[in-house]
């Protein structure tokens, strides 16, 4: 059995899907929704879901990412005797951006763990969908700054490899897609597969934190946007460990786009 949190988001949701659809047993997690329900700020909510674990997939909100402390829930999943975690980080941690007081709570646990550090999100682009389908408009900072977007999808089957399979103990995998890709960029490949023309605003950096600051907290905010406005060297290059793992290259954003073409339409 294999246990899922936050099992009804961009990565949980293609990962319960995975790894059902490779016949494993599988109890998804989320604070709301089917499957068990629990909260990670209370650790103990998530202890019935953990019997009979053979390994357990840990995802975090970022409200739990800019304040919370990952060391109870690691300590609930070793006490509970789950061999196996699989932790789902940021590329922030290994260019600093973000701390590593969440990797250091697995890494440090006694627990045979992998971890997993994507990068820029191609699903980040949901959050121009509704401008794009009601008025062919698009919105967004740093038009021409591109980073490697990486596929959700990607991101999930890599965890079920990592869940599943030996090989992949003390390992640590960053995760982006195969190509850097800009904003505007992004919305010239969304404009072909809609056949439709998208009309392009660069926001300010001032604007797009604003914007951010409505549902994300404010470090986060401040980490993502320098993360889309001056990336390092490190945060624009493609990583081989999606091919590496998967056996196959990584998805390309317009791949996620063909396959999310209904919420742009």
């Amino acid at each position: 059995m294999i246990v899922i949190t936050g099992a009804t988001g961009n990565v949980g949701r293609p990962l319960v899907q995975t790894l059902t659809a490779a016949g494993e047993d599988v109890v998804p997690v989320s604070r709301h929704g089917d499957g068990h329900q629990a909260d990670l700020s209370r650790p103990e909510t998530l202890t019935p879901a953990l019997d009979g674990a053979k390994a357990v997939f840990l995802l975090t909100s970022a409200d739990f990412l800019a304040g919370g402390n990952l060391q109870p829930v690691v300590d609930v999943i070793r006490d509970a005797g789950v061999p196996r975690v699989v932790l789902l980080s940021s590329q922030g941690v290994g260019t600093q951006r973000h701390p590593a007081i969440h990797e250091d709570a697995v890494t440090g646990s006694g627990l045979e763990w992998t971890i997993l550090r994507p990068g820029n999100f191609a699903s980040n682009a949901f959050a121009w969908a509704e401008s794009i389908r009601t008025r062919r408009a698009m919105a967004a900072p740093f038009a021409d700054v591109a980073l490697p977007a990486v596929d959700p999808q990607d991101i999930a089957e890599v965890a079920a490899a990592a869940l599943r399979e030996s090989g992949h103990a003390n390992a640590v995998y960053t995760l982006t897609g195969p190509a850097a890709i800009s904003p505007r960029q992004q919305a010239e490949t969304i404009q072909t597969a809609i056949g439709t023309p998208i009309t392009f605003t660069e926001l300010t950096r001032d604007q797009a934190r604003a914007g951010m600051l409505t549902f994300m907290p404010e470090p986060v905010v401040d980490a993502t946007v320098d993360v889309l406005g001056t990336p390092t060297p490190a945060e624009q290059q493609v990583s081989p460990d999606i091919e590496t793992v998967l056996g196959r290259p990584p998805h390309t954003f317009a791949d996620w786009v063909h396959r999310n073409i209904h919420a742009f339409r």
